[in-house]
This record gives structure tokens, sequence and C-alpha cells, in this order.
């Protein structure tokens, strides 16, 4: 029997609360003071409690406009990383100041992509944030935004997916979005015919139609990161909440059971070690397989032989995740490879008797493009 939402709250000793820029910052682009007071002392409440909590901050951009009496957010991406380096000086000593009157020792952690992509650096990453709880520490986690560039593919994008990312450390999270809207709505959050969506209990397409994107200048995340942040969690065994930020004490709410906000159950269980591959890194390649194969895979939980794979594309290494699709181009899976591309491209469509051959090797080859034991399927 599932559990229901305030059931699975109270069991779960694992908070990410991921604060947007538009909660953090006043109209004018300066950190709300008051707002991050009211945070921490929720924080600090929810943490006598028995619960670890890690805080996921966006604001570094919103603080530096605010420092340099600019009025819009930066277009160019080399002014956005000036004013988040001269931002995220001011965002820590605030939080600092706050828990530091709490008793609180916190913890700054700046990540890129590339640090949750690679699979040692993540294990760095998640070991550094256990033993921050264990000793008591509050992690402050953002995006290094001085040095992250979409162009060389070490950006999250939004603090929405770094959040998601961050609560996959942990087995069977709880992620907070503290947003300024109330949660999903079956549309514009601002008609009267759009209705709140209190629970989300299966993952479905149609959520995405009921996105209405609000513009702002301060912030990068919309509804649909944030849908897509669900989408990590709860595939991952992690339940998830999209509440109102501007509402001082939403924390204890969700805590003492009030139904604020929109919750999404988990779907399923991973392994922390599925949950990296599947979600964390980016794939470094494409194998396109045929219906057969398509079929064993979904159906009869099999691991993927050379010869159903049409074709591959990349430039992947032994080891590194790829992106399993069908002829149509949907992602099936995503799996840690066997081969390279260089070596992929030859044993394409090869019967497993044909392999040693089509390499020119006497070493026996593996049997399996991407073995079942390293597949995590997409649905």
């Amino acid at each position: 029997m599932q559990m229901d939402r305030n059931q699975i709250i109270r069991s779960t000793k694992r908070l990410v609360v991921k604060v947007g820029t538009n909660v953090l910052t006043t109209q004018d682009g300066l950190l709300n003071r008051e707002r991050i007071h009211d945070l921490v002392e929720e924080i600090c409440e929810i943490r006598k409690r028995g619960v670890d909590v890690t805080l996921v901050s966006s604001g570094a951009v919103g603080a530096g406009m605010g420092r340099l009496g600019l009025k819009s957010r930066p277009k160019l991406n080399t002014e956005l990383q000036a004013v988040a380096a001269i931002g995220q000086g001011t965002l820590i000593q605030c939080y600092e100041q706050e828990f530091d009157a709490k008793g609180v020792v916190v913890a700054q952690v700046l990540l890129t992509a590339n640090d949750m992509a690679q699979r040692e650096r993540y294990l760095n990453v998640r070991n550094t944030f256990f033993h921050l709880l264990s000793i008591g520490a509050l992690p402050i986690v953002n995006e290094n935004d001085t040095v992250s560039s979409a162009e060389l593919s070490l950006s999250f994008g939004d603090n929405d997916r770094l959040a998601s990312i961050v609560a996959n450390l942990f087995s069977a999270p709880l992620l907070v979005l503290l947003t300024d809207v109330d949660g999903l709505f079956t549309g514009d959050p601002s008609l009267p015919e759009s209705k709140l969506v209190p629970e989300v209990k299966r993952w479905s397409s149609d959520l995405m139609q009921m996105v209405a994107e609000k513009k702002s200048g301060r912030s990068k995340g919309g509804m649909s990161s944030k849908l897509k942040a669900a989408r990590v969690i709860t595939n991952s065994g992690g339940s998830m909440i999209i509440a109102n930020g501007d509402d001082p004490r939403v924390l204890t709410k969700i805590y003492d059971g009030v139904d604020c906000g929109t919750f999404f159950f988990p779907q399923r269980q991973l392994s922390a070690r599925k949950r990296w591959f599947r979600f964390a890194q980016a794939p470094s390649g494409v194998l396109v397989i045929d219906d057969g194969a398509v079929k064993a895979l979904e159906e009869g939980g099999k691991s993927l032989l050379p010869i159903g794979v049409v074709r591959c594309l990349g430039d992947f290494k032994k080891g590194d995740v790829v992106s399993i699709v069908d002829q149509n181009n949907r992602e099936i899976a995503r799996g840690l490879s066997n081969y390279s591309y260089k070596d992929g491209v030859v044993i394409c469509g090869r019967p497993s008797s044909q392999l040693s051959q089509a390499l020119g090797t006497d070493v026996s080859p593996y049997e399996e493009f991407v073995h079942r034991n390293n597949i995590q399927l997409s649905k």
C-alpha cells in the first residue's frame, strides 16, 4: 500500500531545499535579507526534527545586480559570470551571518555539471556531502557561474536541475522547490479557470502541457524546468514539492502536514550508481537499435547485443554513458558501453560469433554492447 504524502514527508530524513531568485530578491534586484532570515529560521527548525538539510540557493546574479545597481539581467555570458562572482560573496556572507546566529556551521559548495558527469568526481562530491552532514554542517550549493559555460557543456542550465542532481546524491530524498507561485496549475496561474494540482502520483507527458512560463529578468528557470526536476527525482525513488516561497512558514507547514504546493510521488527506487549514469552524466554517444532489441530491453530486461544495434553516433569511449534510442529517436534507456565508438561502428549488426574476427583480435570480446546490469530504462 502506497504511503500518503505526509507519511512520505515524515519518513524522509534527507531534505534538499532549492530557493529561487524571485523568492530571494526584491523587485529591484537586491537581496531580500528579511526573507533569508525567515528561511534560515525554518531550516533550523526542520533540522531540530532530525532531518538533514541541504540548501541549493539561487541569487548570486541577483545579488550582484543589486551591488552594481543594474536594473535588468545581463545578456552576455561574460557579464553574467562577472556579476555572479560579485554577488556570490554577498549571498554566502548573508547566509553565514544568519546561520551563525543559530549556531549552525555552513559550507559553501560551488559545482559545475562536469563535477557530476565524471564518476570519480561525482563520488568525491557525494562523499563530501555525506561528511558535511555527518558533522552537523549545512551545505549551501550554487552553480559555479563564474566558470560554467554552456558552450563547453559545463552548465546545469538552471538551479532546478542542479537541485535535482544534488538531491539524487541521496537515497529517497525530498526535494522542495520554493518559487513565487503556489505550485503546478492546470494552466496559466494568473487565469481564474486554472486550478492548483495538489498531487501528481504518476508521471504523464500531459503535465508539460499545463506549463505556462512566467517571464522574469532575474531568473533562468521556469515551471518546465521544475517538472523536469520532478521527473529526475521521482524516477529515482525520491519525492518533490513545488511550493510558494513567499510564504515565510512554508517549510514548517509542509512538515506539519499542511497540504500546500504540488506533491510529486516517488515512482521507483534506483541504486546510487544507476542514479548517476541515468541522470547526472550526459550521454557521450547514441546507439540506435532495431525493434527486436527494443522489445528485448523493454519487455525482457535483456542486455543489448551488437546484432541489435543499427548504428552508433558520437565519440564515446569504453565505459562512457550512451543514450539508447529506437529508429524514431525515442530514448529507450541509458547505459554504460562496453565498446568505444571506433569499435562500435565495426560490430554494429554483427552476431556474437563474428565479433573477434571483425575486431581483428584473438582476445574474446564482450558479448554485450551494453550489459543489462548497466542499463536503466527511460520509462
